[in-house]
C-alpha cells in the first residue's frame, strides 16, 4: 500500500508547488485509481496477446469469449474487496459476534458506515469497469463471442447454406479462416460489425460509471452527517490513527515477544550477554506450541503470543537449572 508521503520523500528536489499536488492526488485517492486503472489496462493488453485464442468452433466461441470478458472482471471485483482493509475493519466492527453485546450502533454510526462501504464499493469497481471498458474498446473478445450469432439472412451467398453450417462459417470469421472469394466481403463486413458494436458497448459503459461516480459523489455528500471540514477531519483521522496504531502494535508486540523468548532461551536475540543460556524442557515447548491468541473471557488478560506465560513460570521455577556460560 502506497503511504501518504512516501512518493514526495522519494523525490527530495521537487519544489513545494509539486510536492502539494501529489501529497494532494494521494490524499484524494486519484493516483491511486490511476495506478489501477493503468496497471489494469496493461493486465489487459498482455492476456489479449499471449492467452487469448479464439476456439473459432461453433457453440465454444460464445463461451470462450464471454468467459475472458465477464470472469476476470469479477475476479478484480472480489479482490478489490478483499485488498480493502477498511473492508476487513467494518467487517470486524459490525458482523463480528465477539463485541460486547450491550454496545448498540448509533445512527451516526450507520450512517459514517454506509459512506464507508460506498466508498470502498467505488475503489472496488475501478478495475472491473476499466478491464471491461478497454476489453469493449478493443472488440477481441466480443468479435469471438459474437460471431456465430451475426445476422447475414440479406447476403446471398448463404441461401443454400444450412443453418448447422452458416454457424460453422460464422465461427471461423475471427480466426481469418480461408474462405470462398465470395465471402471474404462478408467476413470483412460482419467483423466490422462486430467491432462497431462492441466499441459503442464500451464508451457506453464508460459513460454511466462517470455519470454513476458524479452522482454518487454528489449524493454521498448531500446525505453526509458531516460538514466538508468534519469530512476532512474524519478522514485524516482514521488514517492517522491506523498509521499510528500499526507503529504501536509492532512496536508492543516485539517488545512482549523478546521478553518471552528471553524467558524461554534465556537471552534475547542480538545480544552478547548469553551467560544465563538455558535448553528449554519438552514441557516448554508443549507450551508455546499451543495457539492461545484470543480473548476468552471478560475480566481475563488476553494472550497474543504462542509464547505463554507458563512459559515463565517454568522458567523461574526451573532458573536453577539454566546453563550459565560465564567469561
Amino acid at each position: 500500500m502506497i503511504r501518504k508521503g512516501h512518493l514526495c520523500q522519494s523525490f527530495p528536489m521537487m519544489s513545494p508547488t509539486l510536492n502539494n499536488i501529489i501529497s494532494s492526488l494521494q490524499r484524494s485517492g486519484t493516483f491511486i485509481n490511476f495506478l489501477i486503472a493503468a496497471l489494469t489496462t496493461g493486465g489487459q493488453q498482455l492476456c489479449s496477446s499471449f492467452t487469448f485464442r479464439c476456439p473459432c468452433q461453433a457453440g465454444k466461441n460464445f463461451c470462450y469469449g464471454s468467459a475472458f470478458l465477464v470472469i476476470p472482471a469479477l475476479i478484480l471485483l472480489v479482490a478489490g474487496y478483499a485488498l480493502r482493509s477498511q473492508m476487513w475493519t467494518m467487517s470486524s466492527e459490525y458482523c463480528c459476534s465477539c463485541g460486547p453485546p450491550q454496545r448498540r450502533i448509533s445512527p451516526l454510526e450507520r450512517k459514517l458506515a454506509c459512506l464507508r462501504f460506498f466508498s470502498i464499493t467505488g475503489r472496488a469497481l475501478i478495475a472491473p469497469l476499466t478491464w471491461l471498458a478497454v476489453t469493449l474498446l478493443t472488440g477481441t473478445y466480443y468479435e469471438c463471442a459474437a460471431s456465430e450469432f451475426a445476422s447475414v439472412d440479406h447476403y446471398p451467398v448463404f441461401d443454400n447454406i444450412s443453418a448447422s453450417k452458416r454457424k460453422e462459417v460464422l465461427a471461423g470469421f475471427p480466426c481469418g479462416k480461408s474462405v470462398p472469394s465470395d465471402m471474404i466481403l462478408v467476413r470483412d463486413e460482419v467483423g466490422l460489425l462486430h467491432r462497431y458494436q462492441s466499441q459503442m458497448l464500451g464508451w457506453i459503459l464508460i459513460t454511466l460509471a462517470t455519470i454513476a461516480a458524479l452522482v454518487s459523489r454528489c449524493v454521498a455528500r448531500c446525505c453526509s452527517p458531516l460538514t466538508s471540514l468534519q469530512q476532512c477531519y474524519w478522514t485524516n483521522h482514521l488514517h492517522n490513527e491506523r498509521e499510528l496504531f500499526e507503529q504501536a502494535a509492532e512496536q508492543h508486540s516485539r517488545l512482549l515477544i523478546m521478553q518471552r523468548i528471553k524467558k524461554l532461551f534465556g537471552f534475547i536475540p542480538g545480544k552478547e550477554d548469553v551467560r544465563h543460556i538455558r535448553i528449554p524442557s519438552c514441557q516448554d515447548w508443549r507450551d508455546i506450541s499451543a495457539p492461545n491468541l484470543l480473548c476468552m473471557g471478560e475480566d481475563l488478560q488476553g494472550h497474543y503470543s504462542f509464547l505463554r506465560d507458563r512459559v515463565g513460570e517454568n522458567n523461574e521455577e526451573s532458573k536453577s537449572e539454566g546453563i550459565e556460560l560465564k567469561p
